[in-house]
């Protein structure tokens, strides 16, 4: 798989307008491309320096890939960041999933939930 050069989660969410708060106030990211559907944001591409995340709704994917749009939805994404000080103080007051934890491979790691549901983990290695 030599071809094979990025990878780009699309996290499929009920509505992209609940999770801006998450992805771009408290995280920073940017939207770069937003697509809408029926009225309301149907697909986004969020940015952040090199990292990229794409959140569509349930309704836009139905629209566009049907089968895609049965059954459940939520997905882990694994971010790597360099220091955990400025994800901890943008998470402050947020539920976290488990406490702050250090892994058997030695990553210090800070797990949420978005507001789809979709685990979000935070690692600095």
């Amino acid at each position: 798989m030599n071809d094979c050069m990025n990878i780009t989660a699309n996290l499929i969410v009920e509505s992209i307008e609940a999770c801006l708060p998450f992805w771009v106030d408290r995280l920073g990211f940017e939207k770069s491309v937003e697509v809408p559907h029926a009225g309301a944001l149907g697909f986004v591409i969020l940015k952040r320096g090199n990292a990229e995340l794409m959140l569509q709704t349930t309704a836009s994917l139905a629209a566009d890939i049907a089968p895609l749009a049965e059954g459940p939805h939520h997905a882990t994404v694994y971010i790597t960041v360099e220091d955990l000080a400025p994800i901890r103080n943008a998470l402050v007051g947020y539920p976290l999933v488990v406490p702050e934890r250090t892994t058997f491979y030695g990553a210090h790691e800070i797990i949420v939930r978005d507001p789809a549901g979709n685990g979000v983990c935070f690692g600095a290695h």
